[in-house]
């Protein structure tokens, strides 16, 4: 099994008022913020392009069910296939199917507290 988390892939937190977070980041701590938040970029040990993503959503958001939690974390990995049936067979639960876009795929699991962690194995290039 190759490594499992390789970074912080974003911190996805559920708010009042997403646009007005964003615009109060934007004013008082000089983040670009666009529709999404805020990518930060960077770059890892070997020189390759990284991103993490920032993003404020709207209260009501499904995305992190079946958690009732306030935030959802997102970590960077190496093989969301390998990793997803590595961690079922070690008794996590994993929630719904691998999602595959340009930038990555994606699956999700819950923590023993019921907090949903998003998985991605990424595509940075796709951002350039």
């Amino acid at each position: 099994m190759k490594k499992r988390v390789t970074g912080l892939g974003g911190f996805f937190f559920k708010c009042e008022d997403p646009d007005g977070i964003k615009k109060w980041y934007k004013e008082r701590l000089g983040i670009p913020t666009d529709n999404y938040g805020w990518t930060f970029w960077w770059k890892d040990k070997d020189g390759n392009d990284c991103s993490t993503q920032w993003s404020p959503m709207n209260e009501d958001t499904k995305y992190f069910a079946p958690s009732e939690k306030q935030f959802m974390m997102n970590f960077r990995v190496e093989n969301l296939v390998e990793l997803l049936a590595v961690l079922k067979k070690e008794g996590v639960t994993v929630v719904g199917e691998i999602e595959e876009f340009e930038y990555g795929k994606f699956g999700w699991i819950l923590d023993p507290e019921g907090n949903k962690l998003e998985l991605w194995e990424p595509i940075d290039k796709a951002f350039l």
